[in-house]
């Protein structure tokens, strides 16, 4: 997978073709970059981790994910994945567009199962693993699909799409009861609001105030609500997000350090070259 798949928080472009809207992509946290910031997107998601260990966060909640595991990730969902300290992990990233699973609006898989899905009003499990009785059948139905995909017979396309309805099949008729509890919709839709905001002004000065402003909060409402809800200070949260954006500068382009540094916002180049030796151990230079 191209690291600039995940240039942006938010991602404006699709993943996938309007002919046939399923892709996979074979992913290496940290070797293809650190960490995949909270983001989200209208495609279907499932990261399927194939070696190591990691974690994996959707709608706020967190997964420590092992060899095996599948994190499933709805339409709109947040979600993040980060290295573990001191373990990598490998995992095939597979990327579709629900609609292509049904005919219309009108259609009743969509009526029934998917849009009900979708709104959270018919529960899957997010967290597939071996000990689920139903894990088998999962596993089985992915791998058929990767098989198919590697080889892509006459006629694969409907070889997907059937296995996919039989993946959904699955899930809907052995959801587990003990699921854990997401973030409220309200409170997650404000996340999305300070997420795309930060995605698209990182680079620019950004102040507790403005985002207070923005959210329609006093500023120590605004703090308080995102440490609560991201485990971590604004302030906090917004430099790592520029250091994950510079280190991706800084294993992709020529620019500079100083420029890069420029870019994502941490204009002192002391304070920059501080931060970034903190997060990830090395200098600017010495990850170039």
């Amino acid at each position: 997978m191209n690291i600039n798949e995940y240039q942006k928080l938010l991602e404006h472009k699709s993943h996938t073709n309007d002919n046939f809207p399923y892709n996979t992509y074979l992913c290496t946290i940290p070797l293809d970059f650190s960490c995949v910031p909270v983001h989200w997107h209208d495609e279907m998601e499932l990261i399927v981790i194939k070696k190591g260990k990691g974690r994996v966060q959707v709608d706020l909640v967190d997964y420590m994910v092992y060899a095996g595991d599948v994190i499933v990730v709805l339409p709109g969902k947040l979600h993040a994945i980060e290295e573990v300290s001191g373990h990598s992990m490998e995992y095939e990233n597979i990327l579709f567009r629900m609609d292509f699973l049904f005919s219309s609006r009108d259609d009743l898989c969509f009526c029934d199962f998917f849009q009900p899905m979708i709104q959270g009003k018919l529960p899957i499990d997010c967290y597939l693993h071996a000990s689920l009785p139903y894990y088998d059948e999962i596993n089985r139905t992915i791998t058929a699909i990767d098989s198919i995909c590697a080889d892509r017979p006459l006629g694969y396309q409907l070889a997907v799409k059937g296995y996919l309805f039989q993946f959904f099949f699955i899930l809907t008729t052995n959801h587990e009861k003990k699921t854990p509890q997401n973030a409220e919709p309200k409170n997650l839709e404000k996340l999305k609001l300070i997420i795309r905001y930060i995605d698209e002004h990182y680079g620019e000065p950004i102040t507790i105030a403005s985002m207070a402003q923005l959210c329609y909060y006093s500023e120590s409402h605004f703090m308080k609500f995102f440490k609560q809800q991201m485990k971590v200070s604004f302030i906090q949260y917004l430099n790592n997000y520029r250091l994950t954006m510079a280190a991706r500068l800084l294993t992709t382009t020529s620019y500079s350090v100083l420029e890069i540094a420029a870019m994502v916002g941490l204009d002192n180049l002391s304070y920059f070259n501080r931060l970034f030796k903190k997060r990830y151990g090395v200098t600017p230079t010495q990850m170039r």
